[in-house]
């Protein structure tokens, strides 16, 4: 796979303008390497015996994701449960999605991509701030998790460079053609307007959202399948179903309980 370049101005227009999806695929989740200072919190023990700072709850390629990796992704709103999803379906949803995202970070990492600008990670940070209710709900959550501002910027920084990766490695791979839109047009966007009540825009009024929308749908077929193809290559060792007295503490990280 290719290196990336410096993001451009180009560049940066087509980071801002990424769908929902993809940086849903790509940027939703928090956790991995460069996530920046934090202390993982604390778990109950036996009173006298060592207390367990962390757990890991998966390795991917000798790189350990611990449950504070998953934590730090709910507590972020980063992933919400769905309709009817219990705790212990959404850690476990969480879980899978950050194996996804570490085989797609050690892909990256392979090709030493260059850094993002500075103005696309601040874009996303608002997002996420915004989406916490404000400062204070952000810096709410942060502390929560023993993640600093800073910590959160790499890591979005982190994963803009893995919507760079996506473009530029699959990108190319799509193509939507005349006939394409015309076939979504009829067959689709006709019947939804008519069940709608509203009138039908002329397909020139349409091509391009369209194009947009058939483009984004097939490259999130082509992470699928690319991030079906990491996961076949890797090493990854799940601990999720041996529940937490199971779980191998992170080496170097358990302090003695006061009696």
């Amino acid at each position: 796979m290719l290196a990336s370049p410096l993001v451009t101005a180009p560049r940066r227009h087509t980071l801002r303008a990424a769908s929902a999806a993809l940086l849903t695929v790509v940027l939703g989740l928090a956790g991995g390497a460069g996530a920046g200072a934090r202390q993982p919190a604390a778990q109950p023990s036996e009173a006298g015996g060592p207390v367990p700072e962390d757990r890991i709850l998966a390795v991917v390629d000798d790189d350990p994701i611990l449950d504070s990796d998953l934590r730090q992704v709910v507590a972020l709103g980063l992933m919400e449960p769905l309709e009817g999803e219990d705790d212990e379906a959404l850690r476990r949803r969480v879980l899978e999605a950050l194996v996804e995202q570490r085989l797609r970070f050690h892909e990256i990492d392979r090709f030493g991509f260059a850094q993002v600008p500075v103005e696309e990670v601040e874009e996303q940070y608002r997002a996420v701030e915004e989406r916490l209710g404000g400062p204070q709900g952000l810096a709410e959550a942060l502390r929560e998790v023993d993640l600093d501002p800073q910590g959160l910027r790499q890591l979005l920084a982190r994963q803009l460079m893995v919507v760079v990766y996506v473009e530029e490695r699959l990108g190319p791979r799509i193509f939507v053609s005349l006939d394409d839109i015309q076939a979504y047009y009829e067959e689709v966007l006709t019947p939804e307007m008519a069940d709608l009540g509203e009138p039908l825009p002329r397909i020139d009024e349409v091509r391009e959202p369209i194009r947009a929308l058939l483009k984004e749908g097939r490259l999130n077929e082509e992470i699928a399948r690319w991030t079906g193809e990491l996961r076949a290559e890797a090493d990854v060792i799940d601990y999720f179903e041996r529940g937490h007295e199971g779980l191998p503490p992170v080496v170097g990280s358990t302090r003695q309980r006061p009696e």
